[in-house]
């Protein structure tokens, strides 16, 4: 489901004279379909850089991402909205919405970009709101006034109101507590068994153990020059 090949990204510092910087080169990586992959590896290593790669935020330098068939390095910017919309969801450690939405809108919204009936849609995202103990008096408000925990189980219940076919997934329990930490546990669970293919981050060591079929250690992408450099 995700096929990553050869993959290579650099960054210009364009602040130091247009320096040249490698920060991976030979990536490769394959996720199949019910799979959750950790990456792992030091702070620095490239863990979000790869992730904002398949995402598609990040440009590569060459190689090629595979997401449902479809090259994000190669990809027009309506054939990655598509994939986002479709095929790939993620789940980041920051909320980002537009102020004003409420609660329940904001976590409905990729049903209904999908042309899911409103009732339908909202009724989902009630029903994860619930599970993710967001407690119902705050769904007519906007998220972005809710606490950073609250925040963080809306961008969670937003992840997975849709059943996408792959999830990127950055820290989805860091700061939880227990009772929530088992429920976003238990959504991971239950996205791999109908198929999902998943890469994530998870500095929690427990959970990683517990949803993680492989690790793969970054580092091993990082040329020479940028371990240097670090």
């Amino acid at each position: 489901m995700i096929e990553i090949e050869n993959l290579s990204k650099s960054f210009t510092l364009h602040n130091q004279g247009g320096a040249t910087i490698p920060v991976m080169a030979g990536a490769h990586l394959s996720v199949a379909p019910g799979e959750c992959v950790a990456l792992t590896g030091a702070s620095g290593a490239g863990k979000s850089t790869l992730m904002r790669m398949i995402w598609g935020n990040y440009l590569a330098a060459s190689g090629s991402i595979r997401v449902g068939g479809l090259d994000i390095t190669r990809a027009a910017p309506r054939e990655i909205i598509a994939l986002r919309r479709d095929t790939l969801g993620y789940v980041s450690q920051f909320l980002r919405v537009v102020p004003r939405v409420p609660t329940l809108r904001v976590v409905a919204e990729p049903l209904l970009s999908l042309g899911t009936p409103e009732a339908q849609a909202e009724a989902r995202a009630a029903e994860l709101l619930a599970q993710l103990n967001i407690p119902e008096r705050l769904w007519s408000l906007s998220p972005t006034t809710f606490s950073g925990g609250e925040q963080q189980r809306v961008n969670i219940a937003r992840g997975f109101v849709h059943g996408y076919p792959a999830l990127l997934l950055d820290e989805p329990t860091a700061s939880l507590d227990a009772t929530n930490r088992e429920v976003v546990l238990r959504l991971i669970e239950d996205a791999k068994a109908r198929g999902a293919a998943i890469v994530g981050i998870f500095h929690d060591e427990a959970a990683r153990a517990r949803v993680c079929d492989r690790e793969v250690d970054v580092t091993g992408f990082t040329p020479a020059a940028a371990r240097g450099a670090a």
